[in-house]
């Protein structure tokens, strides 16, 4: 049902099935799947295109021009796959380069507040919480958890399955499989992730041992891929291996404890 209160262009593409309450704004050149819901006062910018059963909640906006003073008023867009859930007064704007676009996946949900900045590309099943703040160029791919008042800044990576405890800073790429907690510091493996993933026990032996070569060694980056080149290859441990290779900003770094953790607020380093 499509509410005779909404405000649609006639530009506006809608397939069969589409429901869009009260007061809610539809910009020339959106397209929009099949079955798909947009709550009341939600604001559908052009250049969007939503995918078959995603849900837009309240008060969203989504395509909006990106908070990127290079901007240009060049023709840019936002992709949105199915089955996602956008809820109350979250963010994503599209892409900032004349031709480009901010991706979402398939299944993901972003909730209330958080914000997917220009030229992201978000894969399937992530969960992005409350007030989570992804700058411009940021890359979070499958089944990763990003927890409420998170920051990540711009260009950097999240791996698969890996997990930002809330508050947390994010400035380099956090490896798949990976629990951070704090300003960019890994902690330990997703272990609960990895669990309800049902990933099996010897991946999760496979992950242990990378971790501990990474984080629980005295290994530097080098030396840590060089060894885990040597264990018996397996899924889990390739994905790591090409995700740590194709580090442009490197990988976020861990402490053994608080004493650490403490050294390094202070400016000092692992000893």
């Amino acid at each position: 049902m499509i509410s005779n209160l909404a405000v649609i262009d006639k530009g506006a593409v809608l397939e069969k099935d589409v429901e869009v309450g009260h007061y809610a704004i539809i910009e020339g050149g959106v397209k929009i799947g099949p079955r798909v819901k947009i709550w009341p006062h939600a604001y559908i910018c052009q250049g969007t295109s939503i995918g078959e059963e995603t849900q837009i909640h309240m008060g969203a906006v989504i395509g909006h021009i990106p908070q990127d003073i290079a901007f240009k008023n060049e023709k840019t867009g936002l992709i949105i796959g199915k089955r996602n859930i956008i809820r109350e007064y979250a963010t994503i704007h599209r892409g900032t380069k004349d031709g480009s676009n901010t991706v979402i996946g398939d299944d993901n949900y972003l909730m209330a507040l958080s914000h997917v900045g220009h030229n992201c590309e978000i894969g399937d099943k992530v969960i992005i919480s409350n007030g989570a703040l992804l700058a411009g160029y940021v890359k979070v791919e499958d089944s990763a958890f990003i927890s409420g008042n998170v920051v990540i800044h711009q260009f950097c990576r999240i791996g698969t399955l890996a997990m930002i405890g809330g508050f947390s800073g994010v400035n380099k790429d956090v490896p798949p499989y990976m629990l951070l907690r704090g300003p960019s510091i890994v902690r330990s493996i997703n272990l609960v992730g990895l669990r309800r993933a049902k990933v099996a026990p010897c991946a999760i032996r496979a992950i242990k041992e990378a971790f501990r070569f990474l984080y629980r060694s005295n290994l530097n980056i080098s030396q840590a891929v060089e060894a885990m080149e040597k264990l018996e290859p397996s899924g889990e441990i390739t994905r790591v291996l090409e995700f740590i290779k194709g580090s442009k900003r490197g990988i976020c770094d861990s402490v053994f404890n608080d004493e650490e953790f403490f050294c390094l607020k202070k400016g000092g380093g692992r000893r």
